[in-house]
């Protein structure tokens, strides 16, 4: 989730009370900022809010049914997940691949977190941040190359 999502806001109330239920239903219940954790939403390939996963023994599979508080516990204790297919290999959040994405988006944050260094503390106006991420840019590929 993220906290500036509308969709997210939505369900909060559900998820909550979904989450004091989870002793009841055997499970553990969360959620997870990506604006906090991009890695983490790099890793689990989240394209739109909220996203929800089921995980058990290492096996992933993503939630798409509806969001209430009935079809979340139904999904449970009927056991509705067993007949969802598992996130592909490649693209479990435990695969290598998976591991590299998450890499990138950290990679991204970081490159971010320069930007505004450069542009809020340092003033440096917007144009001349992206000329120097330019420029490095060109310096490394041009490094990598020799």
């Amino acid at each position: 989730y993220a906290p500036w999502c509308p969709a997210c806001q939505q369900i909060e109330a559900t998820w909550e009370s979904f989450a004091k239920e989870s002793e009841r239903l055997g499970i553990t219940v969360g959620k997870v900022d990506v604006t906090q954790e991009p890695g983490l939403s790099g890793r689990f390939f989240v394209t739109t809010l909220p996203t929800i996963y089921h995980a058990n023994d290492g096996v992933f599979r993503r939630y798409r049914g509806s969001r209430t508080l009935e079809d979340l516990q139904g999904y449970i204790l009927e056991r509705k997940w067993e007949a969802v297919e598992p996130v592909a290999g490649w693209k479990s959040p435990s695969s290598i691949m998976m591991h590299g994405m998450a890499g990138l988006f950290h990679f991204s944050g970081w490159i971010r977190q320069i930007h505004n260094y450069l542009t809020g503390t340092l003033g440096v106006h917007i144009w001349v941040s992206y000329a120097i991420f330019i420029l490095a840019t060109l310096l490394i590929g041009l490094l990598l190359g020799l």
